[in-house]
């Protein structure tokens, strides 16, 4: 007795910072007998994740390489400063970068920013991850740009964050393998760009049958209004049109004027 296959499932890799519940909860309404399992990676190994087929789609942080990969642009985040309550920093609603030119300002091995030079004063080594940087913050050795996401994720209760309104952005996204653009993949395309249950552009619809038309038939076509018997009827009139007592001709000689009697 061989076992039973096991029923496809929906891998979404996602990286920290990102909430995928909203999109996972709409998957469970559509697609109730289809598991979606969840697989958070780390944003620097999620492309190899996915091109492993350990995932078959993934909420991560651009850029990809598009020669291999299909990505959506799903929003851009807001890079914020984390730094301690008490810090100067607080004092206004939002930063730029040239407020934090005298801030030792670190830079973890993990950042996914993406800096071409992080603003402020180089830290004397950089942190190994982003949670060892909130802990370097908490203890006064500096301050951290990160997503907001981010922040919001290590939050400390003796920690705070500002906007840093010219800091680059962090973009997320929808990606997946491009050879690898299953029907799941696409329902789940579907249910990031909002689109309804009953969509065309969601899993790809089977075609409608098309209505067979009627076979034509070798006869002329009836006269308009005509059933069988006016048709008939049509066909005695023609042939009395031709006869010589019912012609056109005859016909207008009994319809003209009566001759007088003498």
């Amino acid at each position: 007795m061989t076992d039973s296959p096991e029923p496809p499932s929906f891998r979404l890799a996602y990286v920290p910072g990102v909430t995928p519940a909203k999109w996972v909860r709409i998957w469970h309404e559509r697609l109730p007998d289809i598991p979606l399992e969840l697989l958070q990676v780390s944003a620097a190994e999620a492309s190899d994740v996915l091109r492993d087929g350990g995932a078959d789609a993934g909420l991560v942080r651009l850029p990809v390489d598009r020669t291999v990969f299909s990505a959506i642009p799903l929003y851009s985040e807001t890079s914020v400063v984390v730094v301690p309550k008490d810090h100067v920093v607080t004092a206004a609603e939002e930063v730029t970068l040239e407020d934090l030119a005298d801030e030792v300002v670190l830079h973890p091995l993990d950042d996914v920013i993406g800096w071409d030079r992080p603003p402020g004063e180089a830290a004397f080594e950089r942190p190994a991850t982003t949670a060892d940087a909130i802990e370097l913050v908490a203890a006064n050795i500096g301050v951290l740009v990160v997503p907001q996401s981010l922040a919001r994720l290590h939050h400390r209760r003796d920690l705070t964050y500002r906007p840093v309104t010219d800091a680059p952005q962090s973009d997320i996204a929808l990606s997946w393998l491009e050879d690898a653009t299953t029907d799941m993949v696409e329902d789940f395309i579907g249910i990031v760009r909002g689109r309804t249950v009953n969509s065309s552009r969601g899993r790809t619809q089977p075609e409608p049958e098309r209505r067979q038309r009627p076979e034509k038939s070798g006869g002329r076509k009836p006269a308009a209004g005509a059933g069988k018997g006016g048709a008939r009827g049509s066909s005695g009139a023609a042939r009395g049109f031709r006869s010589g007592s019912g012609n056109a001709k005859g016909a207008g000689a009994r319809r003209g004027k009566p001759k007088r009697r003498g």
